[in-house]
């Protein structure tokens, strides 16, 4: 299968902004496996801002643009270093993409992203896409990382996207505050139930949240491509996933023989 793997800044990163090593390293090692079992692998991956805020030392994300770009700049630049090194462990190359949402939407540019892409996996690299936040604006801005997931599959005609992230799926309501919430294995429709039950923004270092997922799910569904939501601190369930054993929350894609009544 081609499948692309999000991963947010809260699987990847502590509280404080620092790099999860324990959760990278292990996120890294199932990735490569998967991919010599013949998968092939495109890595979206968010934590740019978050890493510049950990080795700055900041108390927290700021708010303001020129601040966020610089601490993008900065901690892009220890991310990929961290992928480099921790793939090449393991005998792959990875390579860097970075987008805007003009890159995506612009025909000229959208078909240069997809077909270096493409050569990239037929050259068994593993592209690592993130959003260019050093240099994005509210105009050119895909606007969270979940959605540029989903931009991504659908443009290099992924057969699955999985989202990885603090939260082991879509449940009936927020189980940080209701105990009384329960996972969702499925979902076929997005209904407004399901949009009362995905809840508001996610961690503090990251820009996302079940609602910008559903969002992503949205657009494979409509692609005919499904969706995973899966606890992003246990890699290891890449595993099950790959096989299409029942992990976290799946969307089903629409398929071609589906009309509407």
């Amino acid at each position: 299968m081609r499948i692309v793997i999000k991963v947010g800044t809260s699987t990847l990163t502590h509280r404080t902004g620092r790099l999860d090593v324990r959760h990278v390293e292990a996120l890294c090692k199932v990735l490569s496996d998967i991919k010599n079992a013949g998968h092939e692998i495109v890595f979206v991956s968010s934590g740019a801002i978050g890493m510049g805020v950990g080795k700055m030392n900041l108390p927290g994300r700021p708010d303001d643009m020129p601040t966020k770009q610089a601490l993008a700049a900065i901690g892009q630049c220890e991310l990929m270093y961290v992928y480099d090194k921790l793939f090449s462990e393991y005998n792959h190359v990875v390579a860097q993409i970075l987008v805007t949402g003009e890159d995506l939407r612009d025909e000229g540019r959208h078909e240069n992203f997809t077909n270096t892409v493409r050569r990239l996996l037929e050259m068994d690299v593993i592209p690592v896409i993130n959003e260019n936040d050093t240099v994005v604006t509210e105009e050119l801005t895909v606007g969270d990382n979940d959605t540029l997931g989903a931009m991504v599959a659908v443009s290099v005609r992924a057969d699955l996207l999985v989202v990885l992230t603090d939260i082991a799926g879509l449940y009936t309501a927020n189980p940080r505050l209701d105990p009384t919430a329960t996972l969702i294995p499925e979902v076929r429709e997005i209904t407004a139930e399901i949009l009362a039950a995905a809840g508001g923004k996610g961690s503090t270092l990251g820009t996302g949240g079940m609602t910008t997922k559903l969002t992503a799910a949205s657009i494979c569904m409509e692609a005919g491509m499904d969706m995973v939501i899966a606890d992003g601190a246990k890699p290891t369930l890449l595993y099950d996933i790959t096989e299409g054993k029942a992990v976290g929350t799946r969307f089903i894609g629409r398929r071609p023989d589906e009309t509407d009544d």
